[in-house]
């Protein structure tokens, strides 16, 4: 009995040490293996951004190729330890930390099918983040967290307020159509709308411009406008800002794991056990 159940203890064991290393940032090897991973990323990143300088391409494309598969298989094998490893492999699969893994691997594969696509690799230095757990930058998740809330709050006021620079530059764009016509380069509302758009923005490429005085005196007053319509986003986002600080500085926040909403007469966190600091 004690030799049938031994195999079932250590694969156990082995999976709790795999999982250790793999998803925590504790002990010295979990750390070791994250900041090898995270220049894994970062190197891979630059192999396929170089490998689209044409220069570089011709010289290096063969190194290049072989680098783009190294890494591909050392992140195809990681991302099936995380799926074996992890508690709940479903959830895992689904988190965004999931997600981000394995469209970290799918473009080599999908570009076998269908060409260029491997290029969309760069979206693995999204797994950069990860460095916020290896460092334990907990007040930068903190903030982090202000940012989210702030722009959570603010979400309806600017869509309204997208909504109604989208109508204002309909409108703007339509009377420039008819003010400056097709022989001016103005050949369609939507085209005159793009020019409003890259002028209210004070953008301002310079691609297509009004010569007629009226015309001109229109767009004098899209571009006075648009300084003023730029501030208004900021100071949204801003007022919102100070009510997800001050809302955070009421509430105990665990110096181990960074969460907050503990009762303000707590003594240790309600995740991790910490013992919180009273302010």
């Amino acid at each position: 009995m004690n030799a049938s159940t031994e195999p079932r203890r250590t694969r156990a064991e082995w999976r709790d040490y795999l999982h250790r290393i793999i998803f925590e940032a504790d002990t010295p090897a979990g750390k070791t293996f994250d900041v090898v991973l995270i220049w894994a990323i970062v190197l891979s990143v630059v192999v396929v951004s170089l490998d689209t300088v044409e220069s570089y391409h011709d010289r290096f494309g063969d190194l290049f190729y072989a680098l783009e598969w190294f890494f591909t298989a050392l992140f195809t094998v990681e991302y099936v330890l995380r799926l074996l490893t992890a508690p709940h492999a479903g959830r895992y699969a689904r988190s965004f930390f999931g997600i981000v893994d394995l469209l970290a691997v799918l473009p080599s594969y999908v570009g076998l099918l269908v060409p260029g696509s491997q290029y969309l690799m760069v979206v693995r230095g999204l797994r950069v983040i990860r460095v916020f757990r290896v460092l334990k930058l907990m007040e930068y998740v903190g903030e982090a967290n202000v940012l989210r809330r702030a722009l959570r709050a603010s979400r309806y006021k600017i869509t309204v307020f997208i909504l109604t620079v989208l109508v204002i530059v309909l409108f703007v764009g339509a009377l420039m159509y008819l003010i400056e016509g097709p022989e001016h380069g103005f050949t369609s509302i939507p085209r005159a709308a793009y020019w409003g758009i890259v002028t209210l923005t004070t953008v301002g490429y310079g691609d297509i411009a009004p010569e007629t005085p009226l015309g001109q005196a229109l767009a004098a007053m899209v571009m006075i406008m648009g300084y003023g319509i730029i501030a208004v986003p900021t100071g949204i986002v801003t007022v919102e800002l100070n009510r997800a600080a001050t809302a955070l500085a009421n509430q105990l926040r665990c110096p181990g794991c960074g969460s907050g909403d503990h009762p303000m007469d707590a003594s240790y966190c309600r995740l991790c056990g910490e013992a919180l600091k009273q302010t």
